[in-house]
């Protein structure tokens, strides 16, 4: 199928890329995973487009992009993740729910409302180069672009249906404090019992050069213990590195793919979408749970996404 232009830049906004699930299979040759920072709203954003939940998004941070669409066919969007104001030719738009554009409306986005990260999937899915398997940009690596370096955005896109949306209950809230499961380990042995202890009950501070490879906390200091020397190795999206000065870095999408810091522990998959829609010095307090535990609510969010899938193809 052949891609055509389906917008046109006006204003790139902050940081607006193209981000799908990520490179995931190459990091042991030591390419970045990268990918959407919260894998739930962008999958959400593709299901209810009639998109495979992998299909490439645009990644809204904080101040939005205007967009000019010039489909000469009608243009169905969804728009998930961060309320960051979304209009339509300067009307309030609905989020989480399908709609659809005519030639000539113009997408922007007004003031920052809750989160940090909105996703824009348009029906049948944008047209970016694909590089050791995905659509992704990694600004470290320069695999992808951004769109201040796109002017012409295409896409393969058809109509899908309208006014597909989450009801209420099940649109998640992003909070300022948040409270966030953990598994413990690997490196459990390289810190104190009082570092152990003052993690968990610290409040940690999200600092303001937090960014898509990690996040900086800011808390008490977390001690380890002395004369410490592990191996470097893989790095988990949501892995917790506690370097010498004992400030905690939670590894994000664009993380390096070893590293050589004590890990105190690593965040639960499910819970990473409320880390990636933190806003900058928002509080995080930390709690562990079992493997168990993990793996249930793994399970339990990803039941949501098949169920969500299977309604909108029964429709």
């Amino acid at each position: 199928m052949q891609s055509e232009e389906i917008f046109r830049t006006i204003k790139p906004g902050v940081l607006t890329t193209f981000q799908d699930m990520g490179r995931t299979g190459y990091q042991r040759f030591g390419v970045p995973v990268s990918g959407a920072m919260d894998p739930f709203s962008m999958q959400v954003g593709n299901i209810l487009v009639g998109n495979p939940r992998n299909t490439v998004s645009l990644e809204v941070t904080l101040i939005g992009p205007k967009l000019e669409v010039c489909a000469p066919t009608l243009l169905t969007i969804a728009i998930t993740g961060a309320d960051l104001e979304p209009r339509i030719n300067d009307r309030s738009v609905a989020m989480w729910k399908s709609i659809t554009l005519k030639k000539g409306d113009q997408l922007s986005f007004g003031k920052h409302q809750s989160g940090v990260r909105a996703y824009i999937a348009v029906a049948g899915g944008f047209d970016a180069p694909v590089i050791f398997g995905s659509s992704s940009t990694d600004g470290n690596t320069g695999f992808g672009s951004s769109l201040e370096d796109v002017k012409k955005i295409k896409g393969f896109s058809h109509e899908a249906q309208q006014g597909i949306g989450l009801v209420p209950k099940d649109i998640p809230t992003y909070e300022k404090s948040i409270k966030v499961a953990i598994i413990e380990g690997p490196h459990t042995d390289c810190f104190t019992k009082e570092g152990r202890e003052k993690f968990f009950r610290c409040i940690h501070q999200v600092e303001a050069n937090s960014n898509r490879m990690g996040y900086r906390l800011k808390s008490e200091e977390i001690k380890l213990n002395k004369d410490i020397a592990i191996w470097s190795d893989a790095i988990p999206f949501g892995g917790i590195q506690v370097p010498p000065n004992g400030q905690a870095i939670i590894l994000m999408a664009d993380r390096q793919t070893t590293g050589g810091y004590p890990r105190i522990g690593t965040v639960l998959s499910s819970d990473m979408p409320k880390i990636a829609q933190l806003v900058p010095q928002g509080e995080i307090q930390f709690y562990p749970v079992t493997v168990e535990e993990a793996q249930a609510r793994a399970i339990k969010m990803e039941e949501f996404l098949y169920k969500l899938e299977l309604f909108y193809k029964g429709i």
